[in-house]
């Protein structure tokens, strides 16, 4: 596989990353499908492997979407800047710390964000609960998935 198809590839894969955090983009999707086109082309037995490990990681997350509260994202007070902003912190955060600095990120980011809105510690943590509640388990859960599968991926691209 070229250089360009590979960034090409990594493009996708971050436009699924970000799709996840925009209401009604399937970035879960997208990032599949992204590794798929990856696999087709680079046809070997590494990449099937992180195929196949892909798919069995997104139907895990589809299998636990009904178990997490559905996202409501009026219902938490906050405004929607602030989960997308949790949600880029997630995204740097996990490559940055691996796999820990993903969700690290995303809860910080959101209470920075809710601390600098509305001014107190206390105010803070109460409206990351709340943003948790409302859209946040459900966007860390399918995020968190995302990430992995594009960290394997980029893994496998330096490692492999």
């Amino acid at each position: 596989m070229g250089v360009w198809q590979l960034v090409g590839v990594g493009l996708v894969i971050l436009l699924g990353l970000v799709g996840v955090l925009v209401p009604g983009v399937p970035g879960q999707a997208i990032v599949w499908a992204a590794v798929l086109w990856w696999a087709l082309t680079d046809m070997t037995p590494t990449a099937w492997g992180v195929l196949i490990g892909a798919t069995a990681l997104m139907l895990v997350n589809q299998a636990l979407k009904p178990l997490l509260p559905p996202r409501r994202p009026g219902e938490s007070g906050a405004p929607r800047r602030t989960v997308m902003i949790g949600g880029v912190a997630g995204i740097v955060g996990f490559f940055v710390v691996p796999v820990v600095g993903g969700v690290a990120g995303f809860v910080g980011a959101i209470y920075g964000a809710e601390r600098l809105r509305l001014g107190s510690r206390g105010a803070g943590w109460a409206s990351v609960r709340s943003v948790m509640r409302a859209t946040g388990y459900a966007v860390l859960v399918e995020l968190f998935a995302c990430l992995l599968v594009a960290g394997t991926w980029v893994g496998v691209l330096i490692w492999g």
